[in-house]
């Protein structure tokens, strides 16, 4: 199997896996995440999101998160922006690069966003036009693109439709997301060559939450594709809203360690992603998801 030699994750824990979180996780947390990530070679990351507080109280600091990063060169920082409102509040801070969200779902699109597919391409254009003409890159995310909680599977041709919308408004990259995690692997390589009709390996990426443990199978399938780069959250941060209890995004740690055994790239130090996934676990007082992080400390702690 002709695999990629290198690997790129971006790290969505600081954004993604944070803005459900129930208790409050103050800015000075998120930023020391952030630059734990950093210190382990995560060089790509979703710092926040600027959203109405009254929709995502966790993400009420955005401002104070992003004034406080200490900002690297060689990082990339993304932040979500749904509206003009938000890439207004967004742009003082000079994200790197901004995010938008569609779906691949009709029923998902109206009860997540309040609107059609095609009337959130039309809320996303001047959004994407304002970053390009600030020289700010545009990721286009595509949630449930193999399976919806509404409309249940979700035919390939539909990540195609909405791919393409994506790259006429000028969504420079394509995210193609499992957002409940029902996908399998043959699922996630259709509806990634669905968007490859439209955008090349080099501008798509997988975002695929574990819920029922498929992630890593997923993962691997994409890889199969020649798929460069990842979404993956830290301590596996992120539930599944659909899926009472269940675990959201994979974890960084987990992908980290199939990727290394594989004897593929990806820049990071396994030992110090570990630790970054651990101080966000004390502070929410729960243990973390990710099976590596916990075989390696429980190694640590026998040594």
């Amino acid at each position: 199997m002709n695999y990629p030699k290198t690997v790129q994750l971006i790290d969505v824990g600081p954004r993604d896996g944070l803005q459900n979180e129930k208790q409050t996780v103050p800015a000075d947390i998120k930023i020391r995440l952030i630059e734990m990530l950093e210190a382990a070679g995560i060089r790509k990351l979703e710092a926040t999101s600027f959203v109405s507080p009254k929709w995502v109280p966790q993400m009420g600091d955005n401002a104070e998160v992003m004034g406080g990063l200490k900002r690297r060169s060689d990082v990339c920082y993304s932040v979500l922006t749904p509206n003009m409102k938000g890439f207004e509040a967004a742009l003082p801070f000079r994200p790197d690069e901004v995010v938008i969200f569609g779906a691949a779902s009709e029923a998902f699109s109206q009860k997540n966003i309040n609107c059609s597919i095609a009337e959130s391409i039309e809320r996303f254009a001047p959004v994407a036009a304002a970053a390009k003409q600030h020289g700010i890159k545009v990721r286009g995310v595509i949630s449930c693109t193999v399976g919806c909680p509404y409309e249940g599977d979700i035919a390939p041709e539909k990540v195609a439709y909405v791919t393409k919308l994506m790259r006429d408004i000028g969504a420079e990259h394509i995210g193609i997301a499992d957002t409940i995690g029902v996908g399998t692997p043959l699922k996630i390589q259709r509806a990634l060559e669905a968007a490859l009709q439209y955008v090349d390996l080099d501008h798509l990426s997988g975002h695929f939450h574990d819920t029922y443990g498929q992630a890593l199978a997923n993962t691997l399938a994409a890889l199969q594709l020649g798929v460069w780069q990842f979404d993956t959250s830290v301590a596996g941060l992120g539930g599944c809203p659909y899926a009472k209890g269940a675990t959201g995004n994979v974890a960084t740690e987990d992908v980290v360690y199939m990727l290394h055994g594989m004897g593929i790239d990806t820049g990071i130090d396994l030992d110090k992603l570990i630790d970054a996934g651990q101080m966000i676990s004390d502070f929410l007082g729960r243990p973390s998801p990710s099976r590596v992080a916990r075989a390696v400390l429980n190694k640590r702690q026998a040594a």
